[in-house]
């Protein structure tokens, strides 16, 4: 991240409205006062930051964070579930709500919102392949992603904190081994699942393999990606989930059947949001199986993921008791609409601010493939430079190629221990190429 999006971010997660000096204090060194009101001047015009006070008491906060209100049909779902426990019907698990919903057919969203979403959030340009904008904000999408869905969980980690695992490997002193584990475990599916975007569907393995991701060394290992065998609670409900292993099973199957077939892509993603939620299929790790998969309808079609980054925590577990208690989708529905807004208009400003290298994202895997090859087989010199002009020549079109080839000396020229997840070489592998490279 760049110092104008630190700044930016710092604002973004704030509670209340901050004053320069406390900008200032969050940042650290490395920051200038006059550079800082010229940035808050800029986001000002633009409508991304507001600011209220005068002088002194000049505060700036980010422009609609939070969710308003919710919907009169909501907020009566959600009145029912502040209620005492022992004064709610104990409710079971419901198949028949499941097999009802009939795809294309079923509609929560209205067309209207429907394509109020899509033209918020799409970013699709000269038939991209799959997963071509998450790639763009490859970065962004992992760190925010990561410490919103963990949030939600009750993980401590702050924003910065979550960039500095992520981008660094520097793990908060202080932070339980548990939250450690949570926010790598996201990085590792959010990497899965824009690794394969253009070949993952959705699918019951898919879910699977997405809530195997998310449990590694949380759960026990014969428990991941598989369906639970015993029953579970959920503490301050009156909901019972199902208990039998076959049934649980199949309604995963007829789970990942029926979002397959539906087409319009937010209202798949409500469907996995709703659904994996509410069946809680595995031991553990059910809401965040079910936040990532959500993911996956925007990310094969490059649309601005959601974040989940304007929700409340309190918002959203209030919202899914009442989903569990009442099948009461619309207050999930609200905060999902609010927060994809909400994630649109960070994502925007996100691009905005950092600008991107358009073949460096576009040729990813590719530049990642030719710097694994050169490590795994010790290759440098002339060899090396032979060996990316070969192959540079055979992937990439000859508008892009010096652009492409300039990225992938500057990756080698930079690479460390650091730098080199997500390239599938070992640090050992790094360390002896090093040794004879440099």
């Amino acid at each position: 991240m760049n110092q104008k999006m630190a700044v930016f971010q710092v604002l973004r997660v704030a509670e209340r409205p901050l004053g320069l000096p406390e900008i200032l204090e969050k940042l650290g060194p490395g920051f200038t006062e006059r550079t800082l009101r010229r940035w808050l001047s800029e986001w000002t015009a633009q409508g991304l930051v507001s600011k209220q006070g005068q002088k002194r008491g000049t505060r700036y906060f980010v422009t609609s964070k939070q969710i308003e209100s919710f919907t009169s049909a909501s907020q009566k779902a959600l009145d029912y579930v502040s209620k005492p426990l022992h004064q709610r019907k104990i409710v079971e698990y419901d198949e028949k709500w499941l097999q009802k919903y009939k795809p294309n057919e079923t509609q929560w969203l209205s067309s209207s919102l429907k394509k109020q979403l899509f033209e918020l959030g799409d970013r699709r340009q000269n038939h991209d392949p799959a997963g071509t904008y998450a790639q763009h904000i490859y970065n962004r999408l992992l760190i925010d992603l990561s410490y919103n869905s963990s949030r939600l969980e009750g993980n401590t980690y702050s924003l910065l904190e979550t960039e500095r695992l992520i981008l660094k490997g520097e793990s908060t002193e202080g932070k339980l081994d548990i939250e450690t584990l949570m926010i790598l475990n996201h990085k590792e599916t959010i990497r899965y699942l824009v690794d394969h975007a253009r070949r993952i569907d959705v699918s019951m393995d898919t879910i699977c393999s997405v809530h195997h991701l998310l449990s590694e060394n949380l759960i026990v290992e014969n428990a991941r990606g598989s369906v639970r065998n015993h029953s579970v609670r959920i503490s301050g409900c009156a909901y019972l989930p199902l208990d039998e292993t076959r049934r649980l099973t199949n309604n995963l199957q007829i789970i990942g059947q029926k979002s397959s077939q539906i087409q319009d892509p937010f209202e798949q993603s409500l469907f996995l949001l709703v659904h994996i939620s509410c069946l809680q299929a595995f031991v553990d790790v059910n809401k965040r199986t079910a936040r990532l998969c959500a993911n996956i309808p925007f990310i094969k079609q490059n649309l601005v993921p959601c974040s989940f980054n304007a929700i409340d925590k309190g918002d959203y577990l209030s919202a899914l008791i009442a989903l569990y208690e009442l099948q009461a989708v619309e207050p999930l529905i609200d905060l999902f609409v609010d927060s994809y807004t909400e994630t649109c208009k960070a994502y925007d400003a996100t691009v905005e601010t950092l600008g991107f290298d358009e073949v460096r994202i576009l040729y990813r895997q590719e530049r990642r493939a030719i710097i694994r090859y050169i490590i795994e087989n010790l290759v440098m010199g002339k060899d090396m430079d032979a060996y990316i002009q070969q192959q540079a020549e055979s992937q990439v079109p000859e508008k892009d190629l010096l652009a492409f080839i300039d990225d992938v000396h500057e990756d080698l020229k930079l690479i460390n221990p650091i730098r080199i997840a997500g390239l599938g070489v070992t640090r050992e592998q790094l360390e002896a190429w090093l040794k004879i490279a440099r």
